[in-house]
């Protein structure tokens, strides 16, 4: 049962803003890749693709991309029916996705491959993933050997400006 103080109610009442003035707070972010360009670069597909667009992109540098957490997603009938969280390594694939969508516009890349998981250090969780949540993920490519296709990334996510986790290291092999 929700009980508010008189004063919690005035203070809302004050602080009201509309759907619009909400909305226009991301009015500067534009889309650099929304999601058909995304599943022409990567090759996930429902329900394993984890980046909904990207918002900014440095060729062969870094990104930054967006994952809108919904409670209709099938991981939440399990993790946990009462409390539902966006599971840590599902967190982690989303910002190795990140990563893909970078990776696999390199010279020696072709969209649309498989990038392998060969190693991930240094994960720290900082707070919960729930559904409602808007996960911005950054990923920065530390090093790639076209030659082996080999890549080495870093990334972090954020939810509400607080991070939420963060990745020292993530390697990558490109499947040939």
């Amino acid at each position: 049962r929700l009980i508010a103080s008189r004063a919690t109610v005035e203070e809302t009442e004050t602080e009201t803003r509309s759907a619009a003035s909400i909305s226009g707070l991301t009015s500067d972010v534009k889309t650099v890749f929304d999601v058909e360009t995304i599943q022409k670069i990567l090759p996930h597909r429902y329900p394993f693709a984890l980046v909904d667009k990207v918002v900014e992109y440095e060729a062969g540098k870094r990104a930054v991309g967006v994952k809108c957490v919904t409670f209709n997603e099938p991981q939440f009938t399990g993790h946990f029916p009462d409390r539902p969280i966006m599971p840590g390594v599902m967190q982690i694939e989303a910002l190795a996705q990140l990563a893909g969508v970078v990776c696999l516009q390199m010279e020696g890349a072709e969209p649309g491959a498989v990038f392998f998981f060969a190693g991930v250090d240094g994960v720290k969780w900082k707070k919960p993933v729930v559904p409602g949540d808007t996960l911005v993920m950054e990923v920065e490519i530390t090093a790639w050997k076209a030659k082996f296709g080999i890549a080495k990334a870093t990334g972090r996510a954020y939810v509400d400006g607080a991070l939420a986790v963060e990745v020292k290291e993530m390697t990558f092999a490109l499947a040939k």
